[in-house]
């Protein structure tokens, strides 16, 4: 799924228009603010041989995977991101050891996109957002 059908999914309903914004728009505003530091982060992972594939993990709960890099409390923002590696998400069973191959073949370039996976009540999936252009 990319990142305009998510920010474009609308909530089933019952013909009564929903006036409360979706959590995806404040998400890419917030992946906007953080497009920098995320890219440096996801550079110093592949450069230092931690992986080759990052992953951020974009929620606003606790969540026990990745290590925290954006801390939305302190940075005033509604989203917190938490770094992570494909070989983390395998070995904590997120992503299973069989999908690994099928996962890794619409993994897009890391030095041009983020890959996040968002958290939300309702559930969780991944997005491609693209860099800031420099």
């Amino acid at each position: 799924m990319d990142r305009e059908e998510l920010l474009n999914a609308t909530p089933e309903d019952s013909g009564v228009p929903k006036k409360q914004e979706s959590p995806l728009v404040s998400l890419e505003k917030d992946l906007e603010f953080y497009s920098d530091t995320i890219k440096e982060v996801a550079i110093e992972i592949m450069v230092e041989g931690i992986s080759a594939h990052p992953i951020f993990i974009a929620h606003q709960h606790q969540v026990s995977i990745g290590e925290l890099i954006l801390n939305r409390e302190e940075l005033n923002t509604d989203w917190s991101i938490q770094a992570s590696t494909l070989e983390e998400f395998v070995e904590k069973g997120i992503i299973n050891k069989e999908k690994k191959e099928p996962f890794l073949k619409v993994y897009k370039k890391p030095e041009n996109f983020m890959c996040v996976f968002v958290i939300v009540p309702e559930g969780a999936n991944f997005i491609y957002y693209p860099y800031k252009k420099a």
